[in-house]
Parts: structure tokens; sequence; C-alpha cells
């Protein structure tokens, strides 16, 4: 996985470097080339140049296809690559993919494959339709087709880079109900997971049939974009529409509606917190995840009230609170480093914003309060690290330095004093 992303990168950073990918009159340097791969492939949407006025039509097709692979996933696009040639995968290619899908077993993973790709097809030819007939008002029929398939695929898979020029994200779409509710549909089921998609399918939308996960990812869901809405609103001018659309695009798209360097600082704050939190496992967003937070305060409940962990008349697994604070402890440090970092090589631009962008990048949401097109080399690299371990989760990163096969012996326990 970790190489794969690697590679996809590699390529793409390449191939956005070339001339054909520029439009005429146009150069960029390859560390700004890096960068526009890692954010595409990491679906993050953290841009350094105006994608609409820096690359040609053949270089928006590489962003696309590199949001299209780093959405689904290197191993999903390799598995469906496999599938289309040799009709079946072999076991290790299996077990990479259970892993990478974060399935409890390998039983019908070449169908839910499958799955995976028409569900794809299927949002993103719908946000293509209907974002097609908003876009047809200012664009001719061409350019407007493929504004609206590239926003919808961009939308999907939690990107947030889109083709409108000037930085200006959904700006002028501010107070259109169409594109607004479209863009942050497409957001929210393609954050969701897929496992949660085809479940919700299955059983036929009945709740009672619905497993764990899905209980707390859609529970979680929707209390984030409800708690959001209302706290965004709270602190700044925008309208309810605008505040729901912030707080659905917050977690991990990357389109705004609003100038975010106008925000306070309360609403920086509170979005950084929704970016941090991200969408749930096995979906196209980042962030430590839905479910690890839902696991936090279920471990902090009943760690307070001497009772086990349970949610939705389910025992929580007795490993996953500690996978839980591992992953969110790993990713605090991750952000606090790439904070220290970024204060010491941009000392002119203000904490909040800095602090801002780090979470951003590496909850690989891609909202920014402009700050990115102003950042020096060295902090454009750190950003590309964090958007690449973000992408991948710090327990993965972690993981690629372990080669341990477990312990052979135990020391007796002893005793140490908490709070």
């Amino acid at each position: 996985m970790a190489m794969g992303f690697l590679l996809i990168i590699a390529i793409g950073s390449v191939l956005l470097f070339l001339p054909v990918s520029l439009r005429e009159g146009v150069s960029i340097s390859y560390l700004d080339s890096l960068y526009i791969s890692t954010s595409s492939v990491c679906v993050t949407g953290l841009v350094v140049v105006d994608v609409a006025n820096t690359f040609s039509l053949f270089g928006q097709i590489v962003i696309l296809v590199l949001i299209q692979v780093g959405g689904l996933g290197v191993t999903s696009v390799g598995a469906m690559l496999i599938l289309a040639v040799r009709k079946k995968m072999n076991l290790k290619g299996i077990k990479i993919m259970r892993e990478s899908l974060s399935l409890d077993s390998a039983r019908g993973i070449t169908n839910f494959i499958l799955d995976i790709f028409f569900t794809t097809l299927f949002f993103e030819a719908i946000g293509t339709i209907i974002t097609f007939l908003v876009f047809l008002k200012e664009f001719s029929p061409t350019k407007a087709l493929w504004v609206a398939f590239f926003h919808s695929v961009s939308a999907f898979n939690n990107a947030g880079i889109d083709l409108l020029g000037n930085y200006t994200s959904l700006i002028p779409y501010v107070n259109n109900v169409v594109m607004n509710l479209t863009t942050s549909l497409l957001i929210i089921f393609g954050g969701l997971g897929f496992l949660v998609i085809k479940e919700v399918i299955a059983t036929k939308f009945k709740w009672k049939k619905f497993s764990m996960h899905t209980k707390v990812v859609l529970t979680m869901t929707a209390s984030l974009i409800i708690i959001g809405t209302i706290f965004i609103k709270l602190t700044e001018n925008v309208t309810v529409m605008g505040a729901f659309f912030l707080s659905v695009s917050a977690r991990t798209a990357g389109f705004t509606t609003y100038p975010l360097e106008q925000f306070t600082r309360a609403g920086l704050i509170f979005i950084s917190a929704l970016t941090f939190i991200g969408a749930s496992p096995g979906s196209t967003g980042g962030g430590i995840k839905t479910t690890t937070t839902f696991v936090l305060f279920a471990g902090l409940k009943a760690s307070a009230t001497n009772t086990t962990e349970k949610a939705f008349h389910y025992s929580i697994p007795q490993d996953a609170f500690k996978k839980a604070a591992s992953v969110s402890l790993l990713s605090l440090a991750i952000v606090v480093t790439g904070t220290y970092l970024l204060c010491i090589f941009e000392p002119t631009i203000s904490l909040i914003d800095i602090i801002f962008e780090v979470i951003s990048a590496f909850g690989t949401s891609g909202l920014s309060t402009g700050i990115s097109p102003l950042l020096g080399n060295s902090s454009k690299i750190v950003c590309i690290l964090l958007m690449y371990v973000g992408r991948l989760g710090p327990l993965t990163i972690a993981s690629l330095w372990s080669f341990s096969k477990g312990e052979t012996f135990s020391y007796p326990v002893g005793n140490i004093s908490i709070g």
C-alpha cells in the first residue's frame, strides 16, 4: 500500500511537470507538480497553484485520474485491473485487499471490489448529470460537462480540487441550493465507506439489521454534521445552508462556499476539530476516522463509570480502545510536529493559520485560509509528507518499521499511578 501510493504520486508528479500538462506560457517547479500530485492521490485538495489556469486539458485529466485512483485506493484499482485481465486474484492479493479495505473476512471480496467500482460509477454519474445543469448556465455544453464530471469525481472522492479558477472553490455558488446539496451528498456518501453503503442497501435500510460498525458510522456522521452546522452558524456570519455545507466538507472534502481567511479563530479551531476526526474507515476520506472517535469516547465513559465498553447492544472489542488511542496519539504527535516545523519555516504566518493548514493536510481535508501558495519549499515538503501519512494512516506508517514476530518473554507487573 505504502509503495503503491508512492509510485502513483511519483508518476503523477512527472506527468504534471511535462509541458503538455501545462497551459501555453505557464511553467511550474517540480516541487509544485509533486505537491499537486500528492494532494490529488491523497485526495486532499490543497493546491499551491491555480489548477484551472495552470494545467491544460491533459494535465487536468492526469489530476482527475490521480484523484480517482487515490480515492478508490491503489490496492482497489490494482485489484480491478487484475480482475479485468486475469479474472481472479491470488491469496496474497486477497489478503492485501482485505487489510486495505478494513474487511473482517476475505469471503466475497471479488464481488465487493466490483461493488466498489459500480457504486463509484453510479454516484459520480448522478453527480455529473445534476451539476452539469448548474454549470451549463455559465459554460458551453462541452466545458460544462467536463467541469461537472471533474467536480463530481473530486467531490465523491473527498478531494476538493475544482476547475473554477482563481482559488474560488465554490464561493460563486454559495446560494445555489442544487450545487450545495448535490456536492454535500457526494461528499457524505464518499465518506461513509463502501462497506457501509453496501450493507445499508443489502438490508434495505433497516436499522435493526445493521452491524455495529454501520450504526456507529451513521450515528457519528449525522451527529458531527448536525453539531458542526450549529457551531459554525453560531461562530460565523454564514447562512444555515453555508454552515451545513462547511460542516460536511470540513471533515475531508475541502470545498468551501465562504472565504475561510475571514473566519474567526473560534470557527477555524472548530473546523480543525472536524477535520482531525475526518471520515469513516474504508472510505475516500481521511482523519483519525469517526469510529476511532466513537471508541475513544466509549472507552472514556466505560473507565469513568467502571463498566464495560458497549454500543448498540454490542460489546466493543477489547483491543479497540488501545488501537483508537494509538491512532489518536500518533496523529496528534504528527500534527504537533508539523505545526512546529511550519512555525520555524514560516515565521510571518499566524499560528492559527499554520495549525489549520497542518491539520487540513494531515486530515486530507484541503481547506485553507489561503496560505498554501505562500509556503516556501521546506514547508511544502512538510505538507507533502503530512498528506501522505494522513492518507495511509499513522498506524500503517508505523507498522512499516515493525517486523517483530511477538515477545518471547514477559516481565512481572509493576505499579504506576495514573492521573
